[in-house]
């Protein structure tokens, strides 16, 4: 496109130039069906609203074609007499694009003035948009559930996220499965009820928030993406503890209808943060500490490998519940009186069932005694005790994290359910 130097108007709207002084596009032999629009474009792109250029073409037709995009787009083309048979045509850019794009920002919030900015709530007619891009009008809404920015946001999901890919581990390469001597056959079975036992907690830790990133706003991305890996992390858990299950040749062992009732009862809550309470903070930090029990007292390499490499990816989804739930109740202190009744009502509400099946109970023993016989089981029983102080320890610390009084702390500590997750 050629610019000649702009000389003062002789007639036409004030500071519009003179005709030939207006900034020429030359379309050449090139139709609108072959991408003249786009030179068209551009040049109306480097003058302001409301100013003109000149466009000139040898196209067949291109005045016609050049009219129709003008009127679609919403830019002016001024026609004289005779002007399907002048040499250039004028187009005066008109400003109907803001009235066809809608901004991807929300007025008067300040956290969205930036660019990149995360907004308090999400408009629905956004939809599947990138955050920041321009949405045209008439676009459909989406009706996702999560779109206030206080029920389920913290500022370190990007972090966690970056933390999560870099830790990523591969069970095929990163684990050595040969490293597996099968232990005595009481230990074995042992070992294949308790990983029976960890492969049900870990689906409906998939599950659980599988189901939010369904039903949040993906202006959220950050926190989708790291609740993705999250899913992403308990579906190669789920893998290696039922590989180890199968790695002598035996199957999955007991599931009693206690545990199926404590799970599903983080099923049930619809919540995203009283859901991540119970499961990541409460829940998967008692999990951490049991994958720790195993990393240190399992009979074999193989699976004190396994339980390692799965705690490491646990301590980050407590993490990220952890920093949710601080964030939300720096703004809603008042949150926390819902987080209690929530477990209060989960533990009554699993009074009558038996928590904890015996033969998990028992498999941790044997693990921790490493033999059936009276003094080691007198020691794996004291290191199951020991294990169970540890969780109750890890909850209290979070609760008094959390802003719970201690006396308080130490209540909901004891009273979360007996099935640990």
């Amino acid at each position: 496109m050629e610019k000649p130097p702009a000389a003062p108007s002789s007639s036409g709207s004030p500071g519009q130039a003179e005709p030939a002084r207006l900034p020429l596009v030359d379309l050449g032999r090139l139709g609108f069906d072959a991408g003249a629009h786009l030179l068209v474009k551009h040049g109306l792109a480097a003058v302001a609203v409301g100013e003109s250029i000149r466009v000139s073409g040898q196209a067949p037709g291109w005045q016609a074609q050049l009219a129709a995009w003008c009127q679609a787009q919403g830019h002016a083309l001024q026609t004289p007499t005779g002007w399907l048979r002048q040499p250039a045509l004028l187009v005066r850019r008109g400003s109907a694009q803001a009235g066809r794009w809608r901004h991807a920002a929300v007025a008067g919030h300040s956290d969205a003035s930036q660019p990149g900015a995360v907004a308090a709530q999400a408009d629905p007619a956004w939809g599947l948009a990138a955050r920041g891009a321009a949405v045209e009008a008439g676009a459909p809404a989406f009706a996702f559930r999560l779109q206030e920015k206080a029920e389920f946001w913290t500022d370190q999901a990007g972090d966690l996220y970056a933390q999560a890919v870099a830790a990523q581990w591969n069970a095929d390469t990163d684990i050595d499965w040969a490293q597996a001597p099968e232990p005595a056959a009481v230990i074995e079975d042992a070992i294949v009820q308790v990983m029976t036992y960890m492969v049900e907690n870990e689906n409906a830790a998939l599950i659980v928030p599988a189901r939010f990133l369904g039903e949040l706003h993906p202006h959220y991305r950050e926190l989708q993406a790291a609740l993705a890996i999250q899913v992403a992390d308990e579906a190669r858990h789920i893998d290696v503890f039922t590989r180890r299950i199968r790695r002598h040749g035996r199957e999955p062992a007991l599931s009693t209808a206690g545990g199926q009732a404590s799970l599903q009862s983080l099923l049930a809550e619809k919540d995203f943060s009283v859901a991540g309470f119970l499961l990541s903070v409460l829940g998967e930090g008692s999990f951490v500490n049991l994958l720790q029990f195993l990393q240190t007292y399992a009979p074999d390499p193989l699976t004190r490998q396994i339980c390692r490499l799965a705690a490491r990816d646990e301590a980050r989804h407590v993490a990220l519940g952890m920093s949710h739930l601080l964030h939300r109740l720096k703004l809603e202190p008042d949150f926390r009186h819902r987080l209690a009744q929530a477990v209060e009502a989960r533990h009554d509400a699993l009074a009558g069932t038996s928590g904890l099946n015996e033969e998990v109970f028992d498999a941790l023993i044997l693990v921790g005694a490493g033999a059936l016989s009276a003094d080691a089981l007198a020691l794996g029983s004291q290191r199951v005790q020991q294990l169970m102080q540890d969780m109750a320890d890890g909850r209290y610390t979070k609760l008094v994290r959390l802003g719970f009084e201690r006396g308080h702390a130490q209540e909901l500590a004891s009273l979360h359910t007996r099935n640990f997750m």
